[in-house]
């Protein structure tokens, strides 16, 4: 049997409901809550054939384990990375320009789910990362990205820097992070086609994964403190991206 993980929350469970119905397992709602919106969920999980339960609220609270469930909650199975043949699939079906996020070596399961949240938010396409010292989709990468694992490729690769490589061949530009850049990220295109390349918690960028990189930027610091955590900084990069190619 696979892994199992709760997601919580409306927007959440309705994410999960609409784009993945085939990985959710089980929803639950609170018993004593009359709310449309949890009316629609009931709805979305009955037309997805997926079971549901009401449950008291305690019981919610226990397993959201301090999340806002909103009264709701799903049970959704944790989904399997996928490939660098599945991302060569997924790229040759993109319409437009494709928008990538490369994390080098992220290994903490909270910054990872946050980071395919935001991502996800953004419309980015895929997150590609190593398949080795880096964490992969577990029960807390999930949880905490809030249905986007279920939703947003995740690929796994072998070999990022040779990845890199063959992004590159296919005219995607890649713009890695790094405090030693000389340009800043507003001052930078980050339209068309594009892969963002984040580093890990402690050390950033790996040498190789940053000479594969076609140019290098930073984040103006005005404060004291001279890094960001690194899925603050992919959001802050994400939606700069985001904001340029909207045109605005």
């Amino acid at each position: 049997m696979s892994e199992q993980t709760p997601v919580a929350g409306i927007h959440s469970v309705r994410t999960a409901l609409k784009h993945g119905s085939d990985g959710v397992c089980e929803v639950w709602l609170e018993r004593s809550r009359r709310d449309r919106r949890l009316a629609e969920l009931a709805e979305l999980a009955k037309a997805g054939g997926v079971k549901i339960r009401q449950v008291d609220r305690d019981e919610l609270e226990r397993v959201a384990e301090g999340a806002n469930h909103q009264g709701a909650l799903a049970w959704v199975r944790v989904p399997a990375a996928r490939s660098e043949r599945d991302l060569m699939g997924l790229l040759e079906a993109l319409e437009g320009p494709p928008f990538l996020l490369l994390l080098d070596e992220v290994q903490d399961p909270h910054n990872l789910g946050a980071c395919l949240r935001t991502a996800e938010a953004a419309g980015v396409h895929a997150v590609i990362a190593p398949k080795d010292n880096a964490v992969g989709l577990t029960p807390v990468v999930c949880k905490v990205a809030s249905g986007a694992a279920e939703t947003l490729p995740y690929i796994q690769v072998t070999n990022l820097a040779r990845s890199m490589e063959a992004l590159k061949e296919r005219g995607i530009w890649l713009t890695g992070t790094a405090g030693e850049a000389t340009d800043e990220l507003f001052a930078v295109d980050l339209t068309g086609a594009l892969g963002l390349v984040m580093g890990s918690e402690g050390s950033g960028l790996r040498r190789l994964t940053r000479e594969r990189c076609d140019a290098l930027v930073k984040l103006p610091m005005s404060g004291k403190v001279e890094s960001l955590n690194v899925s603050v900084a992919a959001g802050v990069c994400l939606f700069e991206a985001v904001r340029q190619r909207r045109g605005r």
